[in-house]
């Protein structure tokens, strides 16, 4: 069997609102609740697993997802429509606006805990020739 990431866990001050946001953002669904996890499935049989924790115990990570075109123009649409403030750069230098690096589109925001979401269309360093 290869190795597959099957599952991450990302904290949240509250794992249903960082779910929604999440799954409506990306017009994705809620795959599964157990337990103190909210699941949303991705297109490659990944879930993210939302989970509350105490908001002084959440430490931001950076969550990078490569989608398509089509996807980026519906996704970008949400954003502005929802006034979510957005950045061509990780560093927050370039506010309301994307990045075109590598040949396609790119986007920063944050979700509702803190962590900094990227939506690419082409990988770094492009796609291989």
């Amino acid at each position: 069997m290869s190795v597959e990431l099957n599952h991450t866990i990302i904290h949240a001050r509250d794992n249903r609102e960082s779910a929604e946001f999440f799954a409506n953002l990306l017009d994705l669904h809620i795959t599964s609740e157990w337990g103190p996890f909210i699941a949303v499935g991705l297109s490659n049989g990944v879930t993210l697993d939302f989970a509350t924790i105490p908001a002084d115990r959440i430490t931001p990570q950076h969550y990078a997802f490569l989608i398509s075109e089509e996807e980026f123009d519906a996704a970008y649409a949400r954003i502005t429509a929802r006034g979510i403030e957005h950045y061509a750069d990780p560093h927050g230098q370039q506010p309301g606006t994307i990045n075109h690096n590598d040949g396609g589109r790119g986007v920063y925001f944050m979700d509702p805990a803190g962590h900094g979401m990227e939506l690419l269309t082409v990988p770094y360093g492009g796609w291989p020739s």
